[in-house]
């Protein structure tokens, strides 16, 4: 019979030496990450001199669905005030494959900036869109490590809100993004880690926890992307609204607005 290890509190007041080593970039981007910004440009300036084929508002605290089609450029705007968004994307012509947040994360950041591109999940692992035009670009990384745009947090659902508060509710990203997909006959097991646009987010210092903050998006704010592929998308205006307000407390339906949706094709 093998012995137990018994550890006690005692023991982890022992002091330890632990070797310090260089931190290093687990993974190096490969060169299908990476894009020529000035083609980018110029892809972007053409899209937006041709056709616009979709204005879609989405309302707030409610999602839509959209198609963005190979080479075809998205813009998704603030037309009222600050607001957050959860993006999932899936191939139009195969929904198996979607967005994969934490791939995109280990290729490019946490918080995804302009020329970054989303992927998508295995076994496919293809470039499913590339950020071309951010108008918060400018904010970088804050005094406590927030950036904007992360691939960090997964979507605000009401499971995780009946555990903080005890209490039943409908009306989260998750079952925002479950109630528009159904058109398409995805389910909600198809509704995944998002996209979190315009969302100030970052780890604290001392405990590494997830935190978020009021996001600095005003009206008029805007990204755009264009598809690498052809895509279904689902965009939640987050009940959460501006982020002003922590999960689990009553969020004011002043904090909330909509979301635009924009896409544009060349005439070339």
């Amino acid at each position: 019979m093998s012995r137990k290890l018994e550890i006690t509190h005692k023991d982890f007041k022992k002091p330890r030496h632990f070797d310090d080593y260089e931190s290093m970039i687990c993974y190096d981007a490969p060169a299908a990450a990476i894009v020529d910004r000035r083609t980018y440009d110029e892809k972007r300036q053409a899209l937006l001199k041709g056709e616009q084929i979709l204005l879609l508002d989405v309302p707030k605290r409610e999602a839509r669905c959209f198609k963005v089609l190979k080479g075809e450029l998205c813009r998704i705007s603030l037309p009222e005030g600050p607001q957050v968004g959860d993006l999932n994307l899936w191939n139009l012509d195969n929904f198996k494959e979607r967005f994969y947040s934490g791939k995109t994360r280990q290729l490019h950041g946490s918080h995804l900036r302009m020329y970054d591109r989303l992927w998508s999940n295995l076994p496919y692992l293809n470039p499913m869109a590339t950020f071309v035009y951010d108008t918060l670009c400018q904010y970088g990384i804050d005094k406590d490590g927030g950036a904007l745009h992360d691939v960090i947090g997964t979507r605000c659902d009401d499971y995780t809100y009946k555990l903080i508060t005890g209490k039943d509710r409908v009306g989260s990203c998750h079952s925002n993004l479950m109630k528009a997909v159904r058109e398409y006959g995805l389910k909600e097991e198809d509704v995944h880690d998002v996209w979190n646009v315009f969302m100030c987010t970052g780890f604290t210092r001392d405990t590494q926890q997830y935190f978020a903050k009021p996001t600095p998006a005003r009206k008029g704010d805007y990204l755009e992307f264009i598809a690498e592929m052809d895509l279904l998308c689902a965009l939640s205006a987050c009940p959460q609204g501006d982020v002003s307000t922590a999960v689990g407390q009553v969020v004011p339906d002043s904090k909330c607005f909509p979301l635009r949706v924009e896409v544009f094709r060349s005439d070339i």
